[in-house]
């Protein structure tokens, strides 16, 4: 994974999300970053069409 400038990011948590420990996301230049709001030192980035195709896949129901 490439660096992803974390210190620089808005990250968001899901409005789901009911407890601290949630996953967090944030738009970079190629697409979606996202990390665990309890270690949030490291984060993982995904392309743009990557992450659409998880999206879809979730609203799917699959």
């Amino acid at each position: 994974m490439s660096d992803t400038g974390s210190a620089e990011l808005i990250w968001r948590k899901s409005t789901r999300c009911e407890s601290q420990h949630c996953v967090e996301m944030a738009q970079v230049r190629a697409g979606v970053a996202v990390r665990d709001s309890v270690n949030p030192e490291q984060s993982v980035a995904f392309s743009a069409t990557a992450w659409q195709a998880f999206v879809d896949t979730l609203r799917a129901g699959r």
